[in-house]
């Protein structure tokens, strides 16, 4: 009230004003709350990947699904690439993006959602409504091919991807080209063909060919070095 006497603002800006703060503290609460759930890796934002290290990734597509149609429209997000190149970080700023427009959003890499599902194999995924990888609007999926799966895995992976086909968004990041994935499939041609017809049926696809992020302060550190030297 002081500060309003101060400022001269009638009692009505005056009670505006205070709606506005306690609105976008609520705001920051469900964001910090959203955020903690999702389980999403912590610093990886849109706004501080680099572009300019990586020139393959076309920042104007980017852009495009930080609006987060591709959740209103239950589509994918595929993210090839090798090891390193910033697959995860974009998918994470991507899911943050969407934790701030007010998605719900979970994280795993596919070995810890591999864990959740064959704890829960004795009961139809159908059934696992109330779980987080079938409820929330968006899932990111990570490391998809450092580990190839056996049979069973390979069946509730397959599981899992018809639970979300047209019914919520999937990022993946892989570091295993498509024609690679049935290696990853227990060698199960008619599985992989399965997973690959519902993943890609409506999805956005980014190829990342460029330089490992890890290596880059190694690489400085090491022509520094040669620099020296010479």
């Amino acid at each position: 009230t002081d500060s309003a006497i101060r400022e001269k603002q009638n009692p009505l800006e005056f009670f505006e004003r205070v709606l506005s703060v306690e609105m976008d503290a609520r705001e920051e609460r469900r964001i910090a709350t959203s955020m903690k759930i999702s389980g999403l890796p912590k610093g990886l934002y849109l706004e501080n990947f680099d572009y300019m290290f990586q020139p393959s990734v076309e920042k104007h597509k980017v852009d495009f699904l930080a609006t987060c149609d591709f959740i209103r429209q239950k589509e994918n997000l595929l993210f090839f690439g090798p090891p390193g190149v910033g697959k995860t970080h974009l998918a994470t700023g991507l899911a943050v993006k969407a934790v701030e427009l007010g998605y719900s959003v979970i994280y795993y890499t596919v070995e810890e959602l591999l864990s959740q599902l064959k704890r829960r194999s004795d009961t139809p995924i159908s059934r696992q409504r109330r779980q987080a990888y079938s409820k929330n609007a968006l899932v990111v999926l990570d490391e998809l091919g450092y580990q190839a799966m056996d049979r069973q895995e390979t069946h509730l992976f397959f599981q899992f991807v018809n639970l979300r086909y047209q019914k919520g968004s999937v990022i993946i990041t892989s570091n295993r080209s498509v024609k690679d994935w049935a290696t990853i499939f227990a060698n199960d041609h008619m599985a992989t063909t399965a997973i690959l017809d519902r993943l890609f049926h409506r999805s956005h696809i980014f190829n990342i060919d460029g330089n490992s992020y890890r290596l880059k302060d190694f690489q400085l550190l090491q022509k520094g070095g040669v620099e020296k030297e010479n």
